[in-house]
């Protein structure tokens, strides 16, 4: 096992599967004596839930995948050569891919079990279009990995410096004029949209932002809930230690006086057997001397 397979697998579970399985294959890579890569395995985040739909699509559907790449590159070059005709024709392209794929992708979500909403949608569809406009993104969704959507405004606003920023409206909103400027209502509606779509990604954002705070909160009412446990059972151990102590301390004196009763009795078997031993010898003694004397008596008579 290594973490790209690792990873592979992994990122294709739902979100709420991921972690499990992730915490059990770092197990198994210590059990295996490979603690780099456990930590490496460790390491990786669990997708959100439209992460794990972009996931989805990127492996389920990687001839569209592709075809969503090089469309990108044929954006970003129409947009530095500023030619409009070029723009026009992609653009279109553009939003009829960009719809097809955020379609695919809801269907496979649906089709794993797990159906996603129009908040996740949007996200889908905004990687998609981060995906147009910058390379790098393109690159990232295209492993099939992501942790977290990506960002983007469909249309690469701001995507590229000089004159090229004047060609950065949404394609099929140029002018009329070829590959010159945009008009002052267009840059108007897109600094509006812009403004909007700012707007939406902050409200998203802080929506998650209240959801972790909750639950945080959760968390911490879980432990201090726990740690109370544990304080009491461990007040517990401490008092039946001390009562453990008390009790060895009482049969250690019980001990004590036993084993001084026991030496005084061997001191006083000693004794008696010394004094039976004299009585013995006495008492032969004695009855040698009544043999003696019946003898002598038989012996007079």
């Amino acid at each position: 096992m290594d973490v790209d397979s690792a990873a592979g697998e992994l990122f294709l579970l739902r979100p709420e599967e991921f972690t499990a399985a992730r915490d059990r294959l770092a197990a198994r890579a210590v059990r295996d004596g490979d603690p780099e890569l456990a930590r490496r395995l460790k390491a990786l985040r669990r997708p959100t839930l439209a992460a794990w739909v972009c996931n989805l699509l990127v492996r389920n559907r990687p001839d569209e995948a592709r075809a969503l790449v090089r469309l990108g590159e044929g954006l970003r070059e129409a947009h530095r050569t500023l030619d409009g005709g070029r723009l026009r024709e992609l653009g279109h392209r553009q939003r009829a891919l960009v719809a097809s794929l955020s379609r695919e992708a809801r269907g496979l979500a649906e089709e794993a079990g797990h159906p996603v909403g129009d908040a996740v949608a949007r996200e889908v569809e905004e990687t998609l279009y981060a995906v147009l406009a910058d390379p790098r993104a393109a690159e990232e969704w295209a492993t099939g990995r992501l942790s977290r959507p990506l960002a983007g405004v469909p249309g690469f606003p701001g995507m590229l410096p000089g004159p090229a920023d004047r060609l950065a409206a949404p394609p099929g909103r140029e002018s009329g004029g070829g590959s010159g400027g945009v008009e002052g209502a267009e840059v108007a509606d897109l600094a509006e949209a812009r403004e909007r779509r700012r707007r939406e990604r902050r409200r998203e954002e802080l929506d998650r932002a209240r959801r972790r705070a909750e639950q945080a909160a959760a968390d911490v009412r879980a432990c201090e809930t726990a740690l109370a446990r544990v304080r009491e059972a461990a007040d517990r151990a401490e008092r039946d230690e001390r009562t453990a102590g008390r009790h060895l301390a009482e049969l250690t004196a019980e001990l004590d006086a036993a084993r001084a009763r026991r030496s005084a009795a061997e001191e006083t078997v000693g004794e008696v057997r010394d004094r039976l031993r004299e009585a013995e010898r006495a008492w032969r003694a004695a009855r040698e001397a009544a043999e003696a004397a019946d003898a002598e008596v038989d012996r007079l008579r």
